[in-house]
């Protein structure tokens, strides 16, 4: 995966509602040029198409040479096409480039259909923006291979438990076809800015469409989904405050460490040396967040704080010892646009629900 730069970030993002949520934690004002890429309030749809979306991919085809005695052979693979952005599409300056590749050994996937950012994440939010909904962010990852929108209410939204949150619709494609174009339910907890699935463990938050020929028949479909982004707070906000009026134990938060960083093996042995040093130290930063964070410890002894521990840990502290911040930001988008905190948020509550709901 290509690490995005400062600069690119502070160029190839946008980031609305600062006034909400404040600056992103790549922001360098120096880098940006004359227009900056944050904006107090929404992002107007248009600057989104000047800034980031105002050029097509194409497809190109993959040829390899072959030096013989009566001069040089070029080959067309049938099986495979490149992905090409096109010059000047990221600045006056780009040359353009091969974002990616489509085929292989199986050959061309059937039917395979390029999805263009303006269509697939532009055109087709763009119907539910009103006074209500409006672009948050948006941006380029991956050298302009991997794109998002997100549709978001003006102000945040604050659960009877003090968890402040910013609901959104995320939208994002990748024109290789690595990543289905999706349509998907989340949020933005701004104490942390962590982003979290709508449904915290629910599946039926999103949809997916493959890059196949008939996929521009199931954007009407879509279309009717995406009015769903106006339930996301209210079914947040239900989910949150179940969460937070479900008591954890000392006890239970000991066996819940114990499934999900356990100090054994699969065959019950006490592991040793090396292995028991990172395990030990994954435990005591979670419980640090835990105990002490004022992103995490107000809900301590609940699962709405074991929850939001795990989540914490996960994006600001997991892996970053030798990232930067804008390293670290990416990862984070990546993570939220391919599916990564879905799991995550999944993978915790179902955890906690073994220690809380043990078998009879």
């Amino acid at each position: 995966m290509t690490l995005e730069t400062s600069n690119w970030l502070n160029t190839m993002t946008l980031i609305g509602f600062t006034e909400k949520r404040g600056n992103a934690w790549h922001y360098k004002r120096e880098e940006q040029g004359d227009e900056s890429n944050h904006y107090v309030g929404a992002i107007p749809i248009e600057d989104v198409r000047r800034r980031l979306f105002s050029w097509d991919a194409y497809e190109g085809t993959v040829e390899t040479a072959a030096i013989t005695p009566d001069g040089v052979l070029t080959y067309v693979d049938p099986d495979k096409k490149h992905i090409v952005r096109p010059p000047g599409a990221l600045s006056p300056d780009d040359l353009g480039g091969i974002v990616g590749h489509v085929g292989g050994q199986a050959g061309m996937p059937q039917g395979w259909k390029l999805h263009q950012y303006r269509e697939w994440l532009l055109d087709t939010v763009g119907h539910i923006l009103d006074d209500d909904l409006s672009i948050g962010s948006a941006g380029l990852l991956k050298q302009g291979k991997l794109a998002w929108v997100s549709v978001e209410v003006p102000d945040n939204i604050t659960t009877p438990s003090g968890v402040v949150f910013r609901p959104l619709l995320l939208a994002a494609t990748a024109l290789d076809g690595s990543l289905s174009t999706t349509y998907k339910r989340v949020v933005t907890n701004v104490v942390c800015d962590n982003t979290m699935a709508a449904g915290l463990g629910e599946k039926g938050q999103q949809i997916k469409i493959r890059h196949t020929r008939n996929s521009s028949a199931r954007l009407m479909q879509v279309r009717d989904a995406l009015e769903l982004v106006h339930t996301i707070g209210d079914d947040f906000t239900a989910k949150v405050e179940k969460l937070t009026n479900t008591a954890v134990s000392a006890g239970d938060w000991a066996k819940f460490l114990d499934e999900l960083v356990p100090l054994t093996d699969k065959q019950g042995q006490q592991v040793e040396g090396r292995s028991l040093a990172l395990r030990q130290g994954k435990r005591d930063k979670i419980t640090g967040l835990y105990d002490d964070d004022p992103r995490v410890a107000p809900w301590k002894g609940t699962a709405w704080g074991v929850v939001q521990a795990v989540n914490t840990f996960t994006h600001h502290i997991q892996g970053v010892s030798n990232k930067s911040g804008p390293e670290i930001a990416q990862r984070n988008m990546l993570k939220t646009v391919e599916g990564g905190t879905d799991k995550l948020d999944r993978d915790t509550l179902s955890t906690l629900t073994k220690v809380l709901e043990p078998a009879a």
